[in-house]
Formats: C-alpha cells, structure tokens, sequence
C-alpha cells in the first residue's frame, strides 16, 4: 500500500525485513529520490517536486523487494565480552545454556533495518528466532554505551548511554556513534552486522 503526500510516498510493507528489501530496491531506481528513510514496517521515499512523485507512484507499487544477495552493501563485526546482566536470564527463559545462548548470537548475519530511537540506534534483523525474547517488564534508568542487546526479533548496540528496556548480553569497545567521525554513525541501514566473542 502506498500512502500519497505532496511529493513524498510512504511505502507499507509487512515486516521490517521487507521494509528493508524495499528500500534497497528503492534506492536501485533511477527515480530522482531525495531521500529514502526505512522504518519497522514503512519506507518513507522523498522526491523533489509532486511532479516527479506522480511519476514515481505507479512504478514503486510494482516495486519488489530485494533480497540481501542482490544488494551490495558494507559488514561490520563487533567484538563482544559477553558478560551481560541479563545473559544468564536469557539462557532460563529460552531454554538454553549461556554457550548456545552466545553461539547462537555470534552465529547470525544481522542487518540493519533501520535507525532510530536515538542517533547510530541500529535496529538488527536476523536474530536467531531461538533467541527472541521480550522487553524487560521495568526499564533501566539507564543503559551503558555499548552494550549489546536483545529484544523480540532484534538486536542493537546502545549508541550512547540512555534508559532501556532491551535485555543485555554483553558489551562492546566499538563506538558505533561517533559525532567527530564521518559519518557519525556506524550503522545505517543495509549494512551487515556480525558479533564476535571476546574476552576483554
């Protein structure tokens, strides 16, 4: 479904994965786009006049999306000291033992679906389904930067410190928002995410 603006289109899709398979095939255009921004289950696509919006409209309803073999993109690895405070209860409520728990994590190819929540927030799709677990009931005041975390179907590393009610693993040395860097943040959508265990 697409929803019309003056000279923008917001693009539905079913889950953030095809969101994400959606703007990659967006950018794949040559449509005179502005601006792409995914989200969990939306790409907002921004044109410079209604003109051109109009024109793009009937081409991006028949727009599909691409899958993550078909779109060349960067991958990031994150070094990981799995000492989260939540690791071991995450291990009681899906059944697994810490080890499988890490493995599985260290296991998956994430990929950024979209940002937000705060600035470098990557929202990590590929989450082992095993490991897909709920929110905390009472969020922490506050949340180190760098810590690794799960919750539902997604990953993320906290960019800066904030509350939070994501369930943590471990943590990471890696700035992944970095306002002196170019670009500030690491994450960005499309781009592949691996974790690898560390011991400090």
């Amino acid at each position: 479904m697409i929803d019309d603006g003056p000279a923008a289109l917001l693009l539905e899709t079913e889950d953030a994965q095809d969101a994400l398979g959606l703007y990659r095939a967006v950018l794949a255009t040559d449509l005179p786009i502005l601006e792409a921004v995914p989200a969990a289950r939306t790409v907002l696509v921004r044109f410079p006049n209604a003109g051109a919006c109009r024109t793009a409209r009937p081409l991006l309803s028949e727009l599909a999306p691409l899958t993550v073999e078909a779109a060349a993109t960067r991958e990031v690895t994150i070094p990981v000291v799995y000492d989260g405070d939540d690791l071991r209860e995450v291990a009681e409520l899906t059944g697994l033992s810490v080890e499988e728990v890490i493995a599985r994590h260290t296991a998956s190819v994430f990929d950024v679906a979209f940002v937000g929540f705060a600035p470098g927030f990557g929202y990590l799709t590929g989450l082992d389904p095993r490991l897909h677990v709920p929110r905390l009931d009472s969020p922490r005041t506050s949340v180190p930067a760098g810590s690794v975390a799960i919750a539902g179907s997604y990953a993320a590393v906290y960019p800066t410190a904030s509350p939070g009610g994501w369930r943590l693993l471990g943590r990471t040395s890696i700035l992944v928002f970095d306002v002196d860097r170019d670009p500030p943040a690491l994450f960005e959508p499309g781009v592949h995410v691996r974790f690898t265990a560390v011991t400090s």
